[in-house]
């Protein structure tokens, strides 16, 4: 670990510079030989180095949503190539080429921040063992010494012996029940953080090798701190455990506002944003109006979580325009077709379907209408009557008129209601 924290002495400088200006600002608040002015200056440094990487993890949010998306397709090309490894990689490099993706973005927060990492365990050894380096004189020296955190000074290690332990004015049982107590902190606090994002924020429908990748590391890394933590000083495990805390906050924040389509997490929050806009009948905040207007915007391609979505707005009487904004109707509206497709003008209203009549209400209709029907033809035939008074002669049929039989069966052919015959003439009786 000594000969690696070396190779980044070219940065203890910077670094040893940022602790002891932090150290200024606390040492006058809690004293400049507590433990608190110089373990506050670690964590500060931890969020400045943190707060300069978020366009990294924003690069490193990216890159893995994309690895995500390309698992399909590498597990084609493993199984097309299997025997043929220059190939298989020959073709992989081409798929991340042709997506623009880069497998080494996801670990950039973890590469960037190494300097900085053995750049401090550079410094606190440094301070352990008695020398001066960087920035920190004789003075911060001593003074660095002093500073103990729960009775475990910043330099002191698990494995450290009594007697070196006693050089820091410290126990040894002090030393190694703080730094255990750390130690199982930092491995836990990074379980769960791999833990939360295997659970909720992995897309469900898609089951890939890359799923079981993260599983493992979900196992590996904290046993990795724990086995590498004994040799880290109290210091450094400050750094670390700190950097750990960081890195949940962040990934908990982006999981809740910006989760992975398809994931636990996004049916969560399209819930939220579903109950919040019905409330207020429009949507509030620039990101979930880019959320609805990316969910419009996909339209067959939308998940199951996200067709929820839109036809609860639908239910509610609202339809989510292109723009990401929501309008309301004075009935609900369907901004997507049955197979997904966003339908035209932003939606139209869904056709009522009629209501089942019982038996008895289909049995006093249809007497209703028999009634109507006897009706019709009576009043039909009392027409027919009246017609036929108020015709002249020449106009009226003749007996054995072939026209008339003729015309009865042109209109009994044209699907006409035959009506009631018309009662011949007393003249023609």
């Amino acid at each position: 670990m000594d000969t690696i924290a070396s190779l980044f002495s070219f940065i203890t400088t910077p670094v040893s510079w940022v602790i002891v200006q932090f150290h200024a600002v606390y040492g006058k608040i809690f004293g400049p030989d507590t433990g608190w002015a110089w373990g506050l200056a670690i964590v500060s440094l931890v969020i400045l180095i943190r707060i300069c990487l978020i366009p990294l993890f924003v690069k490193q949010i990216k890159a893995t949503r994309a690895m995500q998306t390309l698992q399909p397709e590498m597990k084609k090309i493993q199984e097309r190539y299997k025997s043929d490894k220059q190939r298989q990689s020959e073709e992989m490099m081409k798929l991340y080429k042709e997506s623009g993706t880069n497998p080494l973005s996801s670990c950039l927060p973890i590469l960037a921040q190494s300097p900085f990492f053995f750049a401090l365990y550079h410094v606190l050894n440094s301070i352990a063992t008695g020398k001066t380096i960087g920035v920190i004189d004789e003075g911060l020296l001593e003074s660095a010494r002093k500073a103990h955190i729960f009775g475990a000074p910043l330099a002191a290690k698990f494995t450290d012996s009594a007697d070196k332990v006693a050089s820091l004015n410290a126990s040894l049982t002090d030393v190694r029940v703080v730094t255990a107590i750390m130690i199982i902190l930092m491995s836990a606090s990074q379980f769960f953080t791999q833990r939360q994002l295997m659970t909720k924020n992995v897309d469900t429908t898609v089951k890939t090798p890359f799923m079981q990748q993260q599983k493992m590391l979900m196992y590996v890394f904290p046993i990795m701190f724990a086995v590498f933590g004994i040799n880290f000083p109290v210091g450094v495990l400050v750094y670390w455990l700190t950097t750990n805390v960081w890195t949940m906050g962040q990934q908990m924040f982006v999981i809740r506002r910006n989760p992975t389509p398809g994931s636990k997490a996004q049916a969560a929050f399209l819930e939220r944003l579903q109950k919040q806009v019905t409330h207020h009948k429009k949507v509030r905040g620039r990101g979930n109006t880019n959320v609805i207007k990316a969910i419009v915007a996909k339209g067959r391609d939308r998940n199951e979580f996200e067709r929820k979505f839109i036809n609860g707005l639908t239910k509610a009487g609202l339809a989510a325009q292109t723009d990401g904004s929501v309008v309301e109707g004075e009935s609900p509206v369907a901004t997507a077709t049955e197979d997904g497709a966003p339908a035209a003008g932003g939606g139209a209203p869904k056709r009522q379907q009629p209501k089942r009549q019982s038996k008895s209400q289909r049995q006093s209709a249809a007497a209703h209408g028999t009634a109507k029907s006897e009706g019709d033809a009576d009043s039909d035939a009392k027409t027919s009557l009246e017609k036929t008074k108020d015709e002249p002669e020449d106009a009226k049929p003749k007996a054995g008129g072939g026209k008339s039989g003729s015309g009865n069966a042109r209109q009994a052919k044209s699907g006409q209601r035959k009506g009631q015959q018309r009662p011949k003439h007393p003249s023609k009786k």
